[in-house]
């Protein structure tokens, strides 16, 4: 036996963060969710609208995986499993955009 619980092998000795933290977060993600709906109607906007609204992902996407899935917390191995599936679904995304041609 390695001596560490069940509960605690595989994850960081690090304290989790407060309710008000996670909260926090949330305000954030609905912020960043109506940006992209204000940026998608913004006409003036439409020649970067893919580039902006694929950031704007990204930055969604990290958010959520590291503290509400607390990746931040675990094994460097299971941020790249996740970073992984975020590149798989950009290169999809883009892929099914260029075969239907909507980049333009």
């Amino acid at each position: 036996m390695s001596g560490k619980s069940g509960a605690t092998a595989g994850h960081s000795t690090e304290p989790h963060v407060s309710n008000r933290f996670y909260v926090a977060i949330a305000v954030i993600l609905a912020v960043f969710t109506a940006l992209e709906v204000m940026v998608f109607y913004v006409e003036a906007l439409a020649p970067f609208l893919f580039a902006i609204l694929m950031v704007l992902m990204v930055v969604k996407f990290a958010l959520v995986v590291m503290f509400f899935m607390h990746l931040k917390f675990d094994r460097p191995l299971l941020t790249g499993v996740f970073a992984g599936g975020l590149f798989m679904a950009i290169f999809v995304i883009v892929a099914l955009m260029a075969v239907f041609g909507k980049f333009g």
